[in-house]
């Protein structure tokens, strides 16, 4: 059982998806306990994954962990794996504890937890799995005994099939002779929106044709709009919101960039690289596992406008290197971050739990 309660279908709850489906398609039997009427519902009914449907009214509802309860003592599975964080994870590892099934949590951000009550949290589950080795360590500093830590990184599946050159221009009103760079984030403080801008300010001469769209929604829109008008980059950004049909199109970009301050691991960074899309990077967090820097991409440090503003430059003024980074970018994913490669690492957190090999499947 998987329990996600996010609505959208952001990274974490797109590897809940994949994990899900590569786990059924191997003859496991996986049901996904989420909100109902959510995107993630309505893609893992899809996928055939059996879906139930359990409400949560924000972080602090504590009578959820008595609803999951009654969910596990019904549906009766061998083992829970909670995904979700921000009030899910504590009252999710409280209902298996409940009824008294084994529970794994994966944890996706590279974040400080609140000392005390992160200890308690961690303490409901037999198995932490972390998404980085970043992450792995942040959580060792914080005292998650080394028994419990296992790191099974995230994974994403081959390209899509991409959209047509004349699709992609017109969904973006683009010109053809237009140079694209994505960058896909929710747009809150630790992604780096604002080192972005400054670099992109920096860089605006230099690249008449350079056009960026954000991808992403948050809170801080309305000051990142306000900050791009003052820079006077309203005509090289566009806020394109949340893009559920992104796949077909990011291999349309020049560059993908990911200036965050703190990444788990980063899904559209390894989506990028995927469909052949090179990549400059903070080197922070899990980036720096997820991008072979020299190689399928360049990482600069965190906070850092001018080195940004350069990695940018370098990648845009010269094809060959782009074209060496965009060729290595998908064998690299699929390599190092295969579906497969996360079923199978998950797959073996399971049985170490329940104490089963291979031979009990």
């Amino acid at each position: 059982m998987h329990l996600e309660t996010g609505r959208s279908l952001y990274g974490g709850a797109r590897q809940v998806l994949w994990l899900g489906d590569g786990l059924t398609r191997r003859g496991h039997r996986c049901t996904i306990i989420c909100p109902p009427d959510s995107d993630v519902a309505r893609a893992a009914g899809e996928l055939g994954i059996t879906v139930h449907a359990l409400p949560m009214r924000g972080d602090l509802d504590i009578g959820f962990a008595w609803r999951f309860a009654r969910a596990v003592r019904r549906l009766r599975p061998d083992i829970v794996h909670v995904h979700s964080r921000r009030g899910a994870d504590t009252l999710g590892g409280i209902g298996a504890r409940l009824a008294g099934v084994p529970a794994v949590l994966s944890r996706r951000v590279d974040s400080a937890d609140t000392p005390v009550l992160g200890r308690a949290k961690y303490m409901l589950y037999r198995r932490i799995i972390a998404i980085s080795a970043s992450i792995c360590a942040r959580l060792a500093a914080h005292g998650v005994p080394s028994a419990k830590l296992r790191l099974v990184r995230s994974a994403v599946p081959p390209a899509a099939e991409p959209a047509s050159p004349g699709a992609f221009l017109e969904a973006f009103a683009l010109q053809p002779d237009d140079v694209p760079v994505a960058v896909v984030a929710q747009l809150i403080p630790r992604k780096g929106h604002r080192t972005l801008l400054d670099a992109l300010h920096q860089l605006r001469d230099r690249h008449p044709h350079l056009r960026v769209c954000l991808f992403g929604v948050g809170p801080l829109r309305a000051s990142l709009e306000r900050r791009v008008a003052e820079l006077g980059l309203d005509d090289r950004i566009q806020f394109a919101g949340f893009r559920i049909d992104l796949d077909r199109f990011i291999g349309h970009f020049a560059l993908l960039v990911q200036p965050a301050e703190r990444e788990g691991l980063g899904v559209a960074v390894l989506e990028a690289q995927a469909a052949g899309v090179p990549v400059v990077a903070s080197r922070a967090g899990g980036l720096v596992e997820a991008v072979a820097d020299g190689q399928t991409g360049l990482l600069v440090p965190p906070h850092d406008a001018a080195a940004l503003a350069v990695a940018i430059d370098t990648l845009l003024g010269d094809a060959g290197l782009r074209s060496r980074f965009a060729a290595a970018g998908p064998a690299h994913a699929a390599a190092e971050f295969g579906i497969e490669g996360m079923v199978d690492g998950n797959l073996a957190v399971y049985r170490d739990v329940l104490g089963r090999g291979r031979e009990h499947e």
